[in-house]
């Protein structure tokens, strides 16, 4: 148990049986009563976002997690993953993988969050550079507008990105929202 003054960013903790990484914390003492923190918790398996109030004087549970740095190796019908200290080698199935499967590519270093020995969430780099594989050529001079074609990556997600963006070039793209951040050099 940990009370919830000593709240910092990053701490796993558990509330109501669930899992949350802690985002934000605020601790308030009005000029009345008793001291409240207001904390903003993610939720490690789904990384819905949740704001919370407690009173000053509470404790809650600290999480029986731990954050391991893992290799991302191959995908067959599984995502596999190694361990980079003990070569330990962990495969997710398509669901525990979830979106993140769209910025996997082989050797890429990764963060699995583990609670009692399950994997709860992967946690991304915040932005990973992939190799454009189809893209319809643009069109010279057509740049006032602002516009944008799709393009398909290495791994198979379509994201749009400006004319310029031709087959063979290396995007950096934001992990966190899908987007085209710029060309890779």
């Amino acid at each position: 148990m940990i009370s919830v003054n000593n709240l910092r960013r990053g701490l796993l903790v558990e509330v109501e049986g669930t899992v949350y990484a802690v985002v934000e914390y605020q601790h308030h003492k009005p000029g009345k009563g008793h001291a409240i923190v207001r904390v903003k918790l993610k939720n490690a398996q789904t990384g819905a976002v949740i704001d919370r109030t407690f009173n000053g004087k509470e404790k809650i549970p600290l999480a029986n997690a731990q954050r391991k740095k893992m290799q991302f190796l191959y995908n067959d019908d599984q995502w596999h993953f190694m361990d980079q200290v003990s070569y330990e080698q962990v495969a997710l199935s398509a669901d525990e993988v979830d979106d993140s499967a769209n910025y996997l590519t082989e050797g890429l270093e990764v963060e699995i969050l583990f609670n009692e020995g399950r994997p709860l969430a992967i946690d991304l780099p915040s932005a990973v550079v992939l190799k454009v594989t189809y893209s319809e050529p643009g069109l010279k001079g057509d740049t006032a507008t602002g516009a944008t074609k799709k393009a398909t990556v290495e791994t198979g997600y379509v994201i749009d990105v400006p004319l310029f963006i031709n087959e063979g070039d290396m995007l950096k793209i934001d992990t966190r929202t899908g987007d085209y951040l710029e060309r890779a050099r």
